[in-house]
């Protein structure tokens, strides 16, 4: 019976999986680390590249009405300054610990009591910008300062005539981008969820100001849809309405999409129309022309915005299990239930018994038929994956653990009868396929998943 942990409890395990077996490390660990930062290993790598690949595919490839972009991550300081970025619209209201100086947003410490020294006397609170500053040439100094963005959309608005130019779009239209972002915030933290270096998959979508409510109910839709894409159980999402006081300086109306984190619900996702307050910011003249009736004008923005760490953590989360094997006398296994196109490998294969040196022999045959056939074919991005260590059983729990949806073995009646046992993740089950009919047997699966 499969069995769902909760709490701290189900995010240590999440955080003890991750490095254990090479999803996520903490950044720069050989020299004690740095607060908040995190590597992408050799499976979340694979992980996060397929919900990256999947987004664009949905969002950008399969859309007519889209086209995509990948801006600088440093831009002119002026880019920043007419956005409203650096300006108190991009701050966090920050205090500091009189005792042992430890800074908090004021907003987000519960009965101001000092989580490093326990005290309880903090400063006034002041304003804090975000944005994370630089220098760019030889010297340092306010001439030469820039910033690192602190969200891809505006490498969106400033190259909006030139995506026109070059496009010949018509409103309605958007504009793509995933790309790293970076806050300086104040209280990170919970792992991958609030890091001051992110990745965004960001749409702005460019329409009339009178259809803005059509379309932002049908970006709302597109995000469940898409939520329900990556396996995440829609009754864990809320829908928070933002109000006036809460709301970003650019935007009418922004929804929260909340999940059910282990730490509590946060924002996963967010709505927001943006009305045409960067486009207004960045162009003094109109910069579009409607080309039937010469009218020219300003488009206002629906923003969905998701971001790519915050999904792969949420994935995670939904897909870990715990579970008995009842043919093992109740031994626990460990499981990853990824949605098999996200899985960062979609088959393993073994050899029944590593020093049999006919085994490996049609092992390494069949691992090298599926290799090509299925990187051809798939409309995702495939990997298969060779396992040789220790026995059968441990194989197949270690693959389990890291999500694989197929294990492949090759035995001795493989060696008479040119099939393999493929073992199905979820059920365990087993079902005797042929070689040849294998690269079809796994698509059948991939392709409806």
């Amino acid at each position: 019976m499969a069995k769902k942990t909760n709490n701290q409890d189900l995010m240590d395990k999440i955080v003890s999986l991750c490095k254990r077996r090479g999803f996520i490390f903490p950044g720069s660990e050989i020299y004690g680390g740095l607060a908040n930062s995190w590597d992408y290993g050799p499976l979340g790598v694979e992980l996060k590249n397929n919900v990256k690949n999947l987004w664009w595919k949905k969002f950008v490839q399969e859309r007519d009405d889209m086209a995509g972009i990948d801006a600088a991550l440093i831009m002119n300081p002026k880019v920043w300054e007419a956005s409203g970025h650096t300006g108190s619209g991009f701050a966090d209201p920050l205090i500091e610990c009189k005792k042992c100086h430890e800074r908090y947003r004021a907003d987000k410490t519960p009965e101001f009591l000092c989580s490093k020294c326990g005290g309880r006397e903090f400063t006034e609170p002041k304003m804090f910008n975000i944005l994370m500053k630089t220098f760019l040439g030889a010297v340092e100094g306010e001439k030469s300062a820039a910033y690192l963005r602190g969200e891809t959309a505006q490498g969106i608005f400033v190259n909006f005539k030139n995506i026109l130019d070059t496009t010949r779009k018509t409103i309605p239209f958007g504009i793509a981008q995933i790309g790293k972002a970076f806050r300086n915030e104040i209280t990170p933290g919970n792992f991958i969820f609030r890091t001051r270096e992110f990745e965004q998959m960001e749409v702005e979508y460019f329409i009339r100001a009178e259809e803005w409510e059509k379309w932002f109910e049908h970006w709302r839709k597109q995000m469940i849809d898409w939520i329900k894409e990556l396996g995440i159980n829609t009754k864990k999402i809320h829908e928070i309405e933002i109000g006036d006081e809460e709301r970003a300086h650019y935007s009418k109306r922004t929804i929260d999409f909340e999940y059910e984190f282990p730490f509590g619900r946060k924002e996963l996702y967010g709505l927001a129309y943006r009305t045409d307050f960067d486009l207004k910011n960045h162009f003094k003249e109109p910069p579009y022309k409607d080309s039937d009736t010469g009218e020219e004008f300003w488009p206002h923005v629906i923003e969905p915005s998701l971001g790519v760490d915050r999904s792969v953590l949420a994935i995670l989360l939904e897909s870990y299990h715990e579970e008995k094997d009842s043919a093992k006398d109740g031994v626990s296994r460990t499981v990853l239930k990824l949605p098999l196109r996200l899985a960062p490998y979609k088959a393993a294969v073994f050899p029944l018994l590593a020093n049999k040196p006919e085994l490996v022999k049609k092992a390494r045959e069949v691992y090298e038929i599926l290799k090509k056939p299925i990187t051809q074919s798939s409309n995702y991005p495939i990997t298969v994956t060779w396992d040789d260590r220790g026995n059968i059983g441990k194989r197949y729990y270690s693959q389990d653990e890291i999500g694989t949806p197929f294990c492949i073995t090759v035995d001795f009646e493989s060696l008479e009868n040119n099939d393999v046992t493929v073992r199905d993740r979820d059920t365990m089950k087993q079902k005797r396929v042929k070689i040849k009919e294998l690269p079809g047997h796994l698509e059948k699966f991939l392709k409806n998943s």
